[in-house]
Order: C-alpha cells, then sequence, then structure tokens
C-alpha cells in the first residue's frame, strides 16, 4: 500500500542545559525547517526537572515559526500544577501536547504526583480544557518496559486513546514488522487514531544501546554486529545508520505509516540525511 497523500514529518527536541546547547539546538531546528515538519515536539525531564526549561525551549522553537507541542508529565506534579501549566500554554496560543506518564527521578521515592497514568493525564487536560489541545500520547510496539505484557500493555494504550487522545508517537523500534502488529492489534480494539512510528537515526553506537537499553526497544543482533566492527570509525556509523534506517522509513511508509517523528537529540545533520535519502 503505497502513500498517497505526503506523510506528516515531526521532530523531537530536548531543553539544552546551557548556552553553548542552545546554540547548537537553534542551528539544528533551523536546518530541519526544510523538512517543514508539521510539529516540532520538547521533552520533559524526569519529574518535571526541565519544566522551565521545556517552556522556554517551545517558544525558542514557536519563535523560529514551529507549531512546537511541549512534552507534559503527571508524575511528581499535583493537579493545580498541570493546571497552571496548562492555562499557561493555552495563554501562549499553544495548541497540541505530548501527554506522558513520565518517569520518577532516583531519589523521588514514591511521590508519584496525584495523577498516576497517562490516560488520568488525558483525562485531565480533556475536563479543564475540552477540545483546545490537540493530545499526542505514547505507544510502544515493542512493549513498555514495565509493562507485564503486551496485552497489558495495549490496554493501557486503549485506553489513553479513550481518554482522548486524538494521536500516537511510537517508541523508536528497528523492526518494522513490530509496529504493524501493534498497529493492527490497536485496530483490532477499535484505535482508529494516527499511529506515527517514531525514528531513531544511528549516530553512535554506545549512546544507541544505553538508550535501548532504558526504553526496552530492540537492537538487531546484526545491526549491533556491524555498528560494533565499526568501533570509533564515526563516518562509517553515520554512513550505516543512514542506510539502516531510510530504507526502515521507507518500509514504513509504503505500507501505510501515516507519517514519521523524529528523535533528533538536538542533531540535524543525521535526521536531514534521512528525509534527503527518502526523497520527500
Amino acid at each position: 500500500m503505497t502513500q498517497t497523500t505526503p506523510p506528516a514529518l515531526s521532530l523531537e527536541f530536548f531543553p539544552p542545559r546551557d548556552i553553548a546547547a542552545q546554540e547548537r539546538l537553534v542551528r539544528a531546528a533551523k536546518q530541519l525547517l526544510a523538512m517543514q515538519p508539521k510539529y516540532v515536539s520538547v521533552t520533559f525531564g524526569a519529574g518535571g526537572s526541565t519544566r522551565e526549561g521545556t517552556a522556554d525551549t517551545v517558544r525558542t522553537l514557536s519563535n523560529l515559526g514551529c507549531d512546537a507541542a511541549p512534552h507534559l508529565s503527571c508524575i511528581g506534579a499535583t493537579r493545580d500544577q498541570l493546571r497552571e501549566i496548562l492555562a499557561r500554554y493555552r495563554a501562549e496560543g499553544i495548541k497540541r501536547v505530548v501527554a506522558l506518564r513520565g518517569d520518577l527521578p532516583s531519589g523521588m521515592g514514591g511521590d508519584a504526583g496525584e495523577l498516576r497514568y497517562a490516560s488520568d493525564l488525558v483525562r485531565f487536560i480533556r475536563e479543564e480544557t475540552g477540545d483546545w489541545f490537540h493530545i499526542e500520547v505514547a505507544a510502544y510496539p515493542e512493549m513498555h518496559p514495565q509493562a507485564v505484557s503486551p496485552t497489558v500493555d495495549l490496554d493501557h494504550f486503549v485506553t489513553k486513546v479513550q481518554a482522548g487522545a486524538n494521536a500516537a508517537i511510537t517508541q523508536y523500534f528497528f523492526n518494522a514488522d513490530a509496529y504493524f502488529d501493534f498497529v493492527d492489534r490497536a485496530r483490532a480494539r477499535g484505535v482508529t487514531v494516527p499511529i506515527v512510528p517514531g525514528i531513531m537515526p544511528i549516530t553512535n553506537y554506545s549512546q544507541l544501546s544505553r538508550f535501548s537499553e532504558m526504553c526496552g526497544a530492540e537492537l538487531p543482533r546484526w545491526i549491533r554486529l556491524r555498528l560494533a566492527e565499526f568501533g570509533d570509525d564515526k563516518a562509517s556509523i553515520r554512513a550505516f545508520g543512514a542506510e539502516v534506517v531510510t530504507e526502515l522509513c521507507q518500509t514504513l511508509l509504503d505500507n501505510g505509516a501515516p507519517g514519521l517523528h523524529f528523535y533528533t537529540l538536538n542533531q540535524g545533520d543525521a535526521t536531514l540525511s534521512i528525509w534527503k535519502n527518502l526523497d520527500l
């Protein structure tokens, strides 16, 4: 099934920690505007640790002409805090948010906040703001690392959509079959919202291994062996990564994925290379 309408492309950035990182973010964002992304999202640190940084980065990207969507986490937040954040974003004209449960930072103990799950957060946003926000939620084709089974994980996803989510972004993966299987199972449960695959460019083997271990994304053995063989040859890693991820993206688009959401890691070159390879 070939794509009949242009795929919706979106990008994810994270709040920079210092001035130099801020300058790198702006350079990357300006570079990636060539892709004409539908929107860009900005991550939110564990337990709200980057709350102000997220808001500042949203403003920075909005000023560059991007439709910027802040990530919003319910972990470590009260209803009053969330109400205040939503009111501020609404006053600034922000129309899209990414609603997540979020992670507890180490040492936070049991202070998980007043809402336990992402579905509670989605429901809260709808109760407080009606249809003002377009709400994106997360999906896990290879199962959330803390889920007890694929079926229970899918149950949680369906609950988020039923609570009022408009669309979903998946955790990254390198096996297209995992995505198509997840979408088929979600559709069988009555989910009709777009489920956009999350795409992670490959630029650094040790970093990718660490991320994949943390988030439960499978790094296929053949990719691991090839990357390990390249050692410190960054150019070869980037060239191989661009080839592998381009092929993954083309397979996804050719078989009906509604778009692609790139985890840019605040860098432009790797994502832009994949985009150019796809000839979109």
